[in-house]
């Protein structure tokens, strides 16, 4: 590392990978110690010994004056494992300052006298040191990748604290879930449980369950008595009034299906009229809203107390779950990085019963149906290091927007993707939006975004001047006309689309017609072929002609 790097480290400040320490004193052997494992525990990273808490370099304390390997040896055999770090000193006007860069642990580390500690952001964010305790280690472990909590086997757990019930449960949700792995409905509840990784045999051939096993199929008394951290809230709260406050401790097929319908049971739609159909635009998104749950469900920290969250507020929904981001995710990555579950084993099952997505990128559901509905997308940003927490915008939706994606979607013939969602979004919000905007709304760099903006602007749903591109005034003309400008023969197809049948009835509606304008014009989609006559009677209604 040379003068232009460390310059830039002292610009920046302190962080969760980079510390200042004063040697002034000098810094002792312990401090030094604890330092690097400190950074060495959490995410790695550079420790520069010679400088104060707000970046002023002092120097190094003649003390440490020796060759830099002489350093790094010192380092290694003081430190258990030995932690392998390099040390360079380098000559600034102002003093020389040690750079040690510490590389990231793959086991917890220790100093040579037994003392561990990580970093970490206090409550006020500011980075610093704290210790990292022994019943931290299974999710240390779990946030790397490195084990599988869920897969272990709970001491002293039977066979009969599973619940024959929950298995056909899973069973019927299977059969429900257009991903679920048909495979698994023919088998005995023992073969299942093996299948799944529910249970693993002990050195006696017996069958004890393991955590996922309790999980998904465990009795109520046994999740209380082997997983006492295991709890999930739903709240609906009025401002500072809570309305609802529930708390249960079921298993988590069972407490899918308990917040998805009560969700389902408090989502109302504003209604939108397109060319005759009405358009429904739902307050939660339920795809959305069940990909939050099960991502709660399925990466929180079961090591760590505290209840899984999901609350109903006047303008938002607020989901959170104990434990943070698994090491390298964050809000800042969440859209590209690789899937990394928490608890593979509970994601492999999750996606076996077809609850998630088996890509793992169910969190791109959650931006579409915020994006879709004509509302922000999701937020992250109130996430810490113990806890994920994201917010989706539940207020009135923006129905001049869904209009504009309805429109677009014409142009296009086909669904919007994310990027196109989000470009048209930033330019009706914004007036604008840019290579630079939309690439740092989809977390990635301007080249690879700029083939959606080019598609859009030669499709028209975009205009582009000096690389400012820009919704243009026929689009949002077409889209707020759009009841105007089909026919109502149109009008009756495009309502027979989206709900699979029209009666003569429901067509007078429509059209604002009389029965025999109605019945005229349902005869003569007819004679074209596209409409066909089902039952008679009271029971008569029109359909798609096959």
């Amino acid at each position: 590392m040379d003068e232009v790097q460390v310059r830039r480290l002292l610009a920046e400040g302190e962080g969760l990978a980079v510390e200042f320490k004063s040697d002034r004193g000098p810094l002792t052997d312990a401090e030094l110690l604890e330092a690097v494992v400190c950074l060495a525990n959490a995410q790695g990273g550079v420790l520069l010994v010679g400088v104060e808490d707000d970046g002023v370099v002092t120097g190094l304390h003649k003390k440490h004056h020796t060759a830099p390997h002489h350093l790094a040896a010192f380092i290694a055999a003081r430190t258990v494992p030995p932690l392998s770090v390099q040390v360079t000193f380098v000559n600034l006007p102002e003093g020389t300052v040690a750079v040690i860069e510490v590389p990231k642990a793959n086991q917890p580390v220790a100093t040579s006298n037994g003392k561990m500690t990580i970093r970490y952001r206090d409550s006020r964010g500011k980075p610093g040191c704290r210790p990292l305790y022994p019943y931290e280690l299974p999710s240390w472990y779990g946030d790397r990748g490195l084990r599988d909590f869920t897969a272990q086997v709970v001491s002293g757990a039977e066979w009969d604290d599973l619940d024959p019930l929950e298995f056909e449960r899973l069973r019927r949700m299977v059969r429900e879930n257009p991903g679920g792995d048909t495979a698994l409905l023919n088998l005995s509840n023992e073969a299942l449980a093996g299948a799944l990784g529910l249970v693993k045999r002990d050195e006696t051939g017996r069958l004890r369950p393991t955590v996922a096993g309790l999980l998904i199929a465990g009795r109520e008394h046994a999740l209380r008595d082997y997983l006492p951290a295991h709890e999930v809230a739903f709240q609906v709260l009025h401002g500072t009034e809570v309305a609802v406050n529930e708390f249960r401790r079921w298993p988590l097929l069972h407490i899918h299906e308990w917040l998805t319908q009560a969700v389902d049971v408090r989502n109302e739609e504003q209604e939108l009229l397109i060319d005759g159909v009405r358009i429904g635009v739902p307050r939660y998104d339920r795809a959305g809203i069940r990909e939050a749950i099960n991502n709660a469900l399925v990466h929180r920290d079961y090591t760590r107390l505290g209840a899984i969250h999901v609350q109903l507020h006047d303008d938002h929904v607020r989901v959170s779950n104990p434990g943070g981001f698994v090491e390298g995710v964050g809000p800042h990555n969440l859209l590209v990085t690789e899937p990394r579950p928490r608890n593979p084993l509970l994601a492999d099952i999750f996606k076996r019963v077809g609850l998630v997505e088996r890509t793992g990128r169910g969190v791109g559901t959650i931006y579409r149906g915020q994006l879709r509905n004509g509302r922000r997308p999701p937020d992250y940003t109130l996430s810490t290091e113990v806890s994920v927490s994201v917010l989706m915008d539940s207020g009135p939706a923006d129905l001049d927007y869904v209009r504009l994606t309805v429109e677009a979607g014409r142009r296009l013939e086909r669904g919007l993707a994310l990027g196109e969602l989000f470009a048209l979004w930033q330019a009706h919000r914004e007036g604008v939006t840019t290579l630079d905007m939309l690439a740092e709304a989809l977390q990635r760099s301007p080249e690879q975004v700029a083939q959606v903006l080019e598609d859009l602007a030669r499709e028209g749903v975009l205009d582009v001047s000096r690389g400012l591109y820009r919704i243009p005034s026929t689009l949002y003309a077409r889209a707020q006309a759009a009841e105007l400008t089909r026919s109502p023969e149109e009008r009756i197809l495009a309502y027979v689309r989206q709900h699979g049948r029209i009666t003569r009835r429901e067509v007078m509606v429509l059209c604002d017609c009389t029965a025999r304008q109605a019945e005229h014009r349902l005869s003569k989609l007819v004679r074209a072929g596209r409409l066909r006559l089902v039952g008679k009677g009271r029971n008569a209604h029109y359909a798609l002609s096959e």
